[in-house]
């Protein structure tokens, strides 16, 4: 995954790596209406229930909510609309290849600007069972823990 610089996070998917292994990430651009970038500058879209899909060699963000912009007219957009995502080709037939391969989906991560355009950062990612998750969440208590301990001798 590469650190993005000067990077302003407008929304994040906190789910997705409770109810998801996350293999890869990629980067993509979002085609996206006026009042839709203003509302995610202002932090109101909701990426919990989305995903993307791959439709005629195009990638597509289906059930983001970008909710609509408060001082907009009747011009306003749609909130659960599908938007485009912007990859290259060859990004695209990765994508295709391993998610026919090994049965992944794509889940959209986050939602932030870089330079003045929106971005969408993707994970293929695999779903986790019940048991997979109550095993992450054992290792993060004991990790807490070690670090508890940890922190309490280096006083």
């Amino acid at each position: 995954m590469m650190e993005q610089k000067n990077e302003a996070a407008a929304t994040t998917n906190r789910k997705a790596y409770h109810d998801y292994f996350i293999e890869e990430t990629v980067e993509a651009g979002l085609a996206l209406q006026g009042t839709e970038v203003k509302s995610l500058r202002l932090g109101l879209a909701n990426l919990s229930d989305s995903y993307a899909i791959v439709r005629n060699d195009e990638v597509f963000l289906l059930n983001a909510n970008i909710s609509p912009y408060p001082h907009g007219n009747i011009m306003n957009h749609e909130p659960l609309r599908t938007r485009k995502l912007l990859l290259h080709r060859e990004e695209i037939r990765k994508l295709i290849g391993k998610m026919a391969l090994k049965g992944y989906t794509i889940i959209p991560l986050k939602i932030y600007f870089v330079r003045g355009k929106a971005k969408v950062l993707l994970g293929l990612a695999k779903g986790k069972k019940s048991y997979d998750k109550r095993e992450t969440i054992k290792a993060k208590e004991s990790k807490r823990e070690v670090e508890r301990v940890v922190k309490e001798r280096n006083r």
